[in-house]
Protein backbone atom coordinates (compact mmCIF):
# COMPACT_ATOMS: atom_id res chain seq x y z
CA UNK A 1 0.00 0.00 0.00
CA UNK A 2 1.61 3.09 -1.14
CA UNK A 3 1.69 6.27 1.28
CA UNK A 4 -1.43 8.22 -0.37
CA UNK A 5 -3.09 5.26 0.36
CA UNK A 6 -2.65 4.87 3.43
CA UNK A 7 -3.29 8.22 4.21
CA UNK A 8 -6.71 7.91 2.19
CA UNK A 9 -7.39 5.15 4.79
CA UNK A 10 -6.86 6.80 7.98
CA UNK A 11 -9.00 9.55 6.01
CA UNK A 12 -11.93 7.19 6.09
CA UNK A 13 -14.35 7.85 9.08
CA UNK A 14 -16.40 4.93 9.43
CA UNK A 15 -13.06 2.80 8.49
CA UNK A 16 -12.84 0.66 12.10
CA UNK A 17 -10.46 -3.09 12.70
CA UNK A 18 -14.25 -5.00 11.72
CA UNK A 19 -13.94 -4.01 8.23
CA UNK A 20 -10.57 -4.96 8.02
CA UNK A 21 -11.78 -8.67 8.94
CA UNK A 22 -12.20 -11.33 5.85
CA UNK A 23 -15.81 -11.29 5.16
CA UNK A 24 -16.79 -14.97 4.96
CA UNK A 25 -15.41 -15.79 8.41
CA UNK A 26 -16.62 -13.13 9.49
CA UNK A 27 -20.24 -13.79 8.49
CA UNK A 28 -19.69 -17.06 9.96
CA UNK A 29 -18.77 -15.69 13.01
CA UNK A 30 -21.82 -13.65 13.10
CA UNK A 31 -24.24 -16.50 12.31
CA UNK A 32 -22.72 -18.53 14.75
CA UNK A 33 -24.17 -17.28 17.51
CA UNK A 34 -27.36 -15.06 16.10
CA UNK A 35 -30.53 -16.60 17.78
CA UNK A 36 -33.03 -15.72 14.63
CA UNK A 37 -32.08 -15.14 10.88
CA UNK A 38 -30.17 -12.16 10.24
CA UNK A 39 -31.11 -9.71 7.27
CA UNK A 40 -28.23 -8.55 4.80
CA UNK A 41 -28.68 -5.17 5.59
CA UNK A 42 -28.04 -5.68 9.27
CA UNK A 43 -25.08 -8.20 8.78
CA UNK A 44 -23.26 -5.45 6.05
CA UNK A 45 -23.96 -2.89 9.05
CA UNK A 46 -22.14 -4.82 11.46
CA UNK A 47 -19.45 -5.74 9.16
CA UNK A 48 -18.76 -2.13 7.94
CA UNK A 49 -19.23 -3.64 4.21
CA UNK A 50 -21.83 -2.72 1.34
CA UNK A 51 -24.75 -4.83 1.17
CA UNK A 52 -24.22 -6.24 -2.41
CA UNK A 53 -20.88 -8.03 -0.96
CA UNK A 54 -21.92 -9.34 1.97
CA UNK A 55 -24.88 -10.76 -0.24
CA UNK A 56 -22.36 -12.41 -2.92
CA UNK A 57 -20.36 -13.68 0.19
CA UNK A 58 -23.35 -15.46 2.27
CA UNK A 59 -24.85 -17.18 -1.57
CA UNK A 60 -20.80 -18.77 -2.18
CA UNK A 61 -21.11 -20.18 1.64
CA UNK A 62 -23.68 -21.34 1.30
CA UNK A 63 -22.87 -22.83 -2.32
CA UNK A 64 -19.75 -24.16 -0.60
CA UNK A 65 -20.96 -25.87 2.37
CA UNK A 66 -23.31 -27.72 -0.30
CA UNK A 67 -20.52 -28.90 -2.56
CA UNK A 68 -18.48 -29.85 0.88
CA UNK A 69 -22.07 -31.65 1.85
CA UNK A 70 -21.78 -30.19 5.58
CA UNK A 71 -23.81 -31.71 7.90
CA UNK A 72 -25.25 -27.94 8.26
CA UNK A 73 -26.26 -25.29 5.70
CA UNK A 74 -26.52 -21.70 4.92
CA UNK A 75 -30.17 -20.43 4.30
CA UNK A 76 -32.55 -17.98 3.71
CA UNK A 77 -35.56 -18.10 5.81
CA UNK A 78 -37.91 -15.49 7.14
CA UNK A 79 -36.18 -12.41 5.08
CA UNK A 80 -32.79 -13.82 6.70
CA UNK A 81 -29.90 -16.10 6.81
CA UNK A 82 -28.74 -18.32 9.41
CA UNK A 83 -27.25 -21.75 9.53
CA UNK A 84 -29.38 -24.94 10.12
CA UNK A 85 -28.58 -28.88 10.02
CA UNK A 86 -29.01 -30.16 6.76
CA UNK A 87 -32.02 -32.56 6.24
CA UNK A 88 -30.63 -35.90 5.89
CA UNK A 89 -28.82 -35.23 9.36
CA UNK A 90 -31.74 -34.54 11.64
CA UNK A 91 -32.39 -37.74 12.72
CA UNK A 92 -28.92 -37.18 14.42
CA UNK A 93 -29.38 -33.89 15.99
CA UNK A 94 -32.94 -34.68 16.92
CA UNK A 95 -31.79 -37.77 18.87
CA UNK A 96 -28.44 -35.24 20.71
CA UNK A 97 -31.43 -33.24 21.25
CA UNK A 98 -34.27 -35.12 22.88
CA UNK A 99 -32.27 -37.86 23.81
CA UNK A 100 -35.51 -40.07 22.82
CA UNK A 101 -38.16 -37.49 24.53
CA UNK A 102 -40.93 -36.37 21.69
CA UNK A 103 -41.28 -32.69 21.54
CA UNK A 104 -43.03 -31.84 18.34
CA UNK A 105 -46.62 -30.75 17.31
CA UNK A 106 -49.65 -32.82 17.63
CA UNK A 107 -51.96 -33.94 14.89
CA UNK A 108 -54.29 -31.17 15.92
CA UNK A 109 -52.04 -28.18 16.99
CA UNK A 110 -50.39 -29.19 13.16
CA UNK A 111 -54.13 -29.03 11.43
CA UNK A 112 -54.68 -25.64 13.40
CA UNK A 113 -51.50 -24.33 12.07
CA UNK A 114 -52.21 -25.02 8.74
CA UNK A 115 -55.58 -23.38 9.05
CA UNK A 116 -53.89 -20.53 10.50
CA UNK A 117 -51.37 -20.40 7.79
CA UNK A 118 -53.79 -20.57 4.71
CA UNK A 119 -56.35 -18.25 6.13
CA UNK A 120 -54.79 -15.49 7.91
CA UNK A 121 -56.11 -13.38 9.24
CA UNK A 122 -58.51 -15.53 11.26
CA UNK A 123 -60.50 -15.91 14.17
CA UNK A 124 -60.29 -19.09 16.51
CA UNK A 125 -64.14 -19.30 15.91
CA UNK A 126 -63.28 -19.74 11.99
CA UNK A 127 -60.45 -22.35 12.97
CA UNK A 128 -63.00 -24.30 14.88
CA UNK A 129 -65.82 -23.74 12.28
CA UNK A 130 -62.85 -25.09 9.47
CA UNK A 131 -61.91 -27.63 11.97
CA UNK A 132 -64.70 -29.32 13.14
CA UNK A 133 -63.90 -28.73 16.70
CA UNK A 134 -63.65 -26.71 19.43
CA UNK A 135 -59.80 -25.12 19.15
CA UNK A 136 -58.99 -23.18 22.23
CA UNK A 137 -56.73 -24.97 23.70
CA UNK A 138 -54.46 -26.13 20.34
CA UNK A 139 -54.45 -22.13 19.76
CA UNK A 140 -53.64 -21.35 23.09
CA UNK A 141 -50.66 -23.87 22.51
CA UNK A 142 -49.29 -22.79 19.24
CA UNK A 143 -49.21 -19.03 21.05
CA UNK A 144 -47.05 -20.02 23.64
CA UNK A 145 -44.90 -21.45 21.29
CA UNK A 146 -44.68 -18.39 19.35
CA UNK A 147 -45.78 -19.71 16.34
CA UNK A 148 -48.65 -17.95 15.92
CA UNK A 149 -49.74 -13.69 16.84
CA UNK A 150 -52.50 -11.68 17.15
CA UNK A 151 -53.23 -9.88 14.01
CA UNK A 152 -55.99 -7.51 14.81
CA UNK A 153 -59.49 -7.28 15.30
CA UNK A 154 -62.29 -8.24 12.77
CA UNK A 155 -64.22 -5.14 12.16
CA UNK A 156 -67.96 -7.09 12.56
CA UNK A 157 -67.37 -8.91 15.31
CA UNK A 158 -64.29 -7.70 17.29
CA UNK A 159 -62.78 -11.10 17.16
CA UNK A 160 -59.42 -11.69 17.53
CA UNK A 161 -57.39 -12.32 14.63
CA UNK A 162 -54.25 -14.76 14.62
CA UNK A 163 -51.74 -15.09 11.78
CA UNK A 164 -48.06 -16.96 11.84
CA UNK A 165 -44.88 -15.46 13.07
CA UNK A 166 -41.41 -15.19 11.43
CA UNK A 167 -40.77 -18.14 14.02
CA UNK A 168 -42.99 -19.80 12.19
CA UNK A 169 -41.50 -19.25 8.85
CA UNK A 170 -38.12 -20.00 9.96
CA UNK A 171 -39.41 -23.17 11.46
CA UNK A 172 -40.67 -23.91 7.65
CA UNK A 173 -37.76 -23.07 6.16
CA UNK A 174 -39.96 -20.71 4.15
CA UNK A 175 -38.81 -17.01 2.64
CA UNK A 176 -42.30 -15.78 2.87
CA UNK A 177 -46.04 -17.26 2.92
CA UNK A 178 -46.33 -16.91 -0.74
CA UNK A 179 -43.71 -20.12 -0.46
CA UNK A 180 -46.67 -22.16 1.42
CA UNK A 181 -47.56 -25.25 -0.69
CA UNK A 182 -50.44 -25.04 -2.89
CA UNK A 183 -52.71 -26.64 -0.53
CA UNK A 184 -55.65 -24.15 0.29
CA UNK A 185 -57.75 -24.55 -1.96
CA UNK A 186 -58.40 -28.58 -0.37
CA UNK A 187 -59.71 -26.67 3.09
CA UNK A 188 -63.28 -25.88 2.94
CA UNK A 189 -64.77 -22.45 2.79
CA UNK A 190 -65.06 -21.29 6.55
CA UNK A 191 -67.77 -19.07 5.32
CA UNK A 192 -69.58 -22.26 3.89
CA UNK A 193 -69.50 -23.94 6.76
CA UNK A 194 -69.33 -21.81 9.91
CA UNK A 195 -73.03 -21.53 10.37
CA UNK A 196 -73.66 -24.87 10.89
CA UNK A 197 -70.77 -25.10 13.39
CA UNK A 198 -70.61 -21.72 15.26
CA UNK A 199 -73.47 -22.37 17.75
CA UNK A 200 -71.24 -25.32 18.90
CA UNK A 201 -68.11 -23.07 19.59
CA UNK A 202 -68.04 -21.37 22.23
CA UNK A 203 -66.23 -17.90 22.12
CA UNK A 204 -62.90 -18.08 23.80
CA UNK A 205 -61.44 -15.81 27.01
CA UNK A 206 -57.58 -15.69 27.61
CA UNK A 207 -58.26 -14.84 31.05
CA UNK A 208 -60.76 -17.72 31.66
CA UNK A 209 -59.63 -20.05 33.88
CA UNK A 210 -58.95 -23.88 31.89
CA UNK A 211 -61.52 -26.38 31.89
CA UNK A 212 -60.93 -29.46 32.93
CA UNK A 213 -60.91 -32.07 30.83
CA UNK A 214 -63.45 -34.00 32.31
CA UNK A 215 -65.81 -31.59 32.45
CA UNK A 216 -66.00 -30.45 28.38
CA UNK A 217 -64.47 -32.27 25.62
CA UNK A 218 -61.95 -30.30 23.81
CA UNK A 219 -59.39 -31.15 20.73
CA UNK A 220 -55.46 -30.76 22.27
Amino acid sequence: MSEQQRSEARDEPDAGPVAELALKPALEAVLMVVDEPATEEHLAKVLDRPRRAVADALRELADEYTVQRRGFELRLVAGGWRFSTRPEYAAAVEGFVLDGQQARLTQAALETLAVVAYRQPVSRSRVSAVRGVNCDGVMRTLLQRGLIEEAGAEPETGAILYGTTNYFLERMGLRGLDELPELAPFLPEADAIESETLEGVPSFDPDAPDIDADDKTTDM
